[in-house]
């Protein structure tokens, strides 16, 4: 079975890819001559350079509908003593106590902020109103895309508001369904999630990670699978401490790679803070204890770097790619399983002797590409020539085949699929027949193709129901059927099934998702092209209600991320469908560059010392709405979470002026300090690196909490709801607890301060970054976040009175 997407590519920031470069944090030696500037008035002289010509901060934000005073925040003891001197700059850093998140000065200012956010809560008045619409639209039935495995199907089912998806099994499409993991038995909170699976190549066995309270810490587990009446029974193989890891099974079934690391420090996992570094690839043999298991591969010297595994659909080789942050670049590496010891008895893989810390062997890698300068993702193989996804020399991709036996493997590629001359090729899938699915993204809008797995030229087009995106893809070499998800902004999800063997395949619909409460024919789906600082046409959508008049008093959600080669496709959330019938409000996604929508040239172009023109897009696309009679500033809230925190954080510096309302979702708030904490030095590739003076000096410019200070005219900021969760081992949450800090002192720490739109924080209780969150925190959070962003905005209730 062929997903669409891969673990990897999910795995560090909201979707961003795994690893870093770290080099040594250095803390340079205090000058007797340096003087501490405070983080505003330093931040203010680099802000100053960011863009020619402009004066940055130099209007307020409107005033909103709710309003905190002053003396109504916390106290927050600010540590003076708390001082370095970085490339010749000295910075304070008053908060880093709030980089214990096990302190009780810690816990205290989580429970003082979460007791003052609630009680700005109380006062939204279509707060329980829009729970309630929200638990209403929720509940509908989910479906996953179906695949195959073995003899069976499989697929995740969502009745309506359960905690977390059950995954059922059934042999044939028309059999009877069976449980085959239900998550919701695990916990009594929801919040033990399924967090990645694998199955053996004949279906039989599956390997499955479990995650706790939202951490990316999760455990392996395997049950073993009847192929004709779908019964499992539980293997006692458990394995912990494993992050950032798929699971990938030898053909034989008799045992998987995966990859961990040394056990964190703290017994409650997802609330450390220290670097993850050294992961380890194993070998573990079903039916053994971990302690048993055989790391094969492992580079102290490169303590960062991450590891994938493969195996090739004939099962005779394991395909390594090797990782080094967040560019979308890996070395390629395989192994031949076929020359490998076996053990007498089982039959397993005997790697003992290639142990990497104890053997006497070392793996016998053979290095196809070694380097990091272009990704390289396997797609198939006939012997020794293996087809690759590729963007070496193709910033929009492009589909090579070559032979793993030459001298010069890179020399030896040739194209099947050459690079489109403006679409992107985001990924292909080969299916039994010798048909290749390829699937482009065409300004943001998912296009479907079926190619010749021989020549790579095109058969036919795959119909598509409309703008949106494939979601959804399923497909293997082993079987002629495919089935994929079609899904936009007001569409959650329409599945087909195409078999391929067919005279004329066309896409049959095998299922569709019915949601309750609205109609997608209500409303009405734009694509605009906004034009950037630099000119650069930035594509933005647009949703609304059918007959909205611009008059520019529409309350207005602008959403972007722009980072980390994530690309924003036509998505569904019932979250944002309720802001739109609440509050007759309009839904807006940008498709900033930093992001994947053109390929990497995009994605280059709002990276490192290009990260500026992000925000410069994003604020661009707020003037378009306001300028084309949407909304106004006194209309508008920003919404962002990880690398989209960052994003609205930063704006919300930049141009308080465009905006009422900041909701930013566990981001990345302190830049000089971001590489310090768990899974932070992979960022170095998007961010750049704080250790180096040109790279620091850029990066202080729009650092969210080094860049707070109060407009030029005397006025203020917008109102901030800031969220983030104690078990994100992510983005953890001492950045957006330090944000916090320093927006409550710097915007409201005087008595006679300006600012009354409030600064307030949300602090989920055993939650993370967001994968795995069960609907009832989802409902809870969202709720919040979109009552209070439209009471702030004095937003009326538009919903049908009986939605009351």
């Amino acid at each position: 079975m062929t997903s669409r997407g891969s673990a990897t590519a999910a795995a560090i920031i909201g979707g961003a890819a795994l690893a870093a470069g770290l080099t040594a944090w250095r803390v340079l030696a205090k000058e007797r001559s340096a003087t501490v500037v405070p983080l505003q008035r330093l931040s203010r002289k680099y802000r100053s350079k960011s863009r020619a010509g402009l004066v940055p901060v130099a209007k307020g934000a409107p005033q909103g509908e709710l309003s905190v005073l002053p003396s109504q925040y916390p106290a927050l003891r600010r540590d003076d003593s708390v001082v370095e001197v970085l490339h010749g700059e000295t910075i304070a850093d008053p908060y880093r106590w709030l980089e214990d998140p096990d302190s009780p000065e810690t816990q205290a200012f989580v429970e003082a902020e979460n007791a003052l956010t609630q009680s700005v809560l109380a006062q939204c008045s279509t707060r329980e109103p829009f729970r309630q619409l929200y638990t209403q639209l929720f509940d509908y039935e989910k479906y996953g895309t179906p695949y195959r495995k073995g003899e069976r199907y499989y697929f995740s089912h969502n009745s309506g508001l359960q905690n977390q998806s059950v995954l059922y099994s059934q042999r044939g499409l028309k059999g009877e369904r069976r449980v085959l993991i239900d998550p919701n038995t695990l916990s009594e909170d929801g919040t033990v999630a399924l967090g990645g699976a694998a199955f053996s190549e004949d279906g039989t066995l599956y390997a499955y990670m479990l995650s706790s309270g939202g951490s990316d810490w999760k455990t392996i587990h395997v049950k073993r699978i009847n192929q004709e009446t779908g019964e499992t029974t539980d293997l006692e193989d458990k394995l912990d401490h494993v992050k950032f890891s798929g699971i990938t099974w030898t053909h034989d079934g008799l045992g998987f790679f995966y990859c961990r690391f040394e056990e964190p420090e703290t017994a409650d996992k997802g609330t450390e803070t220290t670097q993850n570094l050294g992961q380890q690839l194993m070998y573990h043999v079903l039916g053994t204890p971990q302690s048993e298991d055989v790391a094969v591969l492992a580079d102290p010297d490169h303590p960062t770097w991450m590891f994938g595994t493969e195996v090739t659909k004939d099962g005779r080789y394991l395909v390594v790619t090797v990782s080094d942050g967040c560019l979308p670049a890996n070395k390629l590496w395989y192994v031949e399983l076929e020359g490998l010891p076996r053990d007498a008895t089982s039959g397993a893989l005997a790697l003992r002797d290639h142990d990497f810390h104890s053997g006497t062997r070392k793996l016998p890698l053979v290095k196809l590409i070694d380097d990091f300068s272009a990704s390289w993702d396997y797609v198939g193989n006939d012997g020794t020539a293996i087809t690759l996804h590729t963007n070496s020399n193709a910033p929009r991709y492009r589909v090579v085949r070559g032979d793993m036996a030459a001298t010069d493997f890179a020399a030896s590629c040739t194209d099947l699929m050459a690079q489109h001359p403006k679409d992107l090729l985001q990924w292909c899938s080969l299916v039994k027949g010798g048909t290749l699915v390829v699937c482009y993204l065409r300004d943001v809008v998912s296009a479907l193709q079926l190619h010749s797995w021989q020549t790579g030229e095109l058969v036919r087009p795959v119909e598509l129901p409309g703008l949106g995106s494939v979601s959804g893809y399923s497909g293997s070499h082993k079987h002629t059927e495919i089935f994929f998800t079609f899904t936009g902004f007001t569409e959650p999800g329409a599945t087909y099934r195409v078999d391929l063997a067919d005279a004329n395949p066309q896409p049959q619909l095998f299922r569709r998702i019915h949601t309750v409460g609205f109609s997608p024919e209500e409303f009405v789906t734009k694509q605009e092209f906004v034009t950037s600082q630099d000119g650069t046409k930035v594509p933005m959508f647009v949703v609304h209600r059918k007959g909205l008049e611009l008059n520019g008093a529409n309350p207005t959600l602008l959403y972007g991320y722009g980072g980390f080669n994530i690309s924003l496709e036509p998505s569904f959330s019932v979250g944002r469908v309720c802001w739109m019938l609440a509050y007759n409000g309009v839904v807006a996604v940008a498709n900033l560059r930093g992001g994947g929508e053109y390929g990497i040239e995009w994605r280059n172009a709002g990276s490192v010392h290009n990260k500026q023109n992000v925000f410069d897009d994003f604020q661009a696309c707020a003037q378009f709405l306001h300028s084309s009679g949407y909304c106004s500033p006194h209309t508008t809230a920003i919404q962002g979470g990880s690398n989209g925190g960052l994003l609205v954080a930063a704006c919300a510096n930049q141009r308080p002026d465009l905006f009422q309302v900041v909701l930013a979702q566990v981001g990345v708030m302190d830049m000089l300090r971001f590489h310090k904490f768990t899974i932070g030095h992979a960022w170095i590739t998007d961010y750049g690196n704080p250790d180096e003076a040109e790279d620091f000096a850029y990066i202080l410019r729009y650092s969210p909490i080094h860049n707070v200070a109060l407009p030029a005219d005397g006025g203020q900021y917008p109102a901030y709801m800031i969220t983030t969760g104690d078990h994100d081992d992510r983005v953890v949450p001492l950045h957006s607890h330090k944000l916090t800090a320093t927006l409550q002192h710097v915007l409201a720490g005087a008595p006679n301060s300006p600012q009354r739109n409030p600064l307030l924080t949300r602090i989920e209780v055993r939650a993370g970054h967001g994968a795995g969150k069960p609907t009832s925190k989802i409902i809870d959070e969202q709720s919040d976040m979109f009552a209070f962003a439209a009471a702030c905005m004095g937003a009326k209730w538009a919903a049908p009175a009986a939605d009351q």
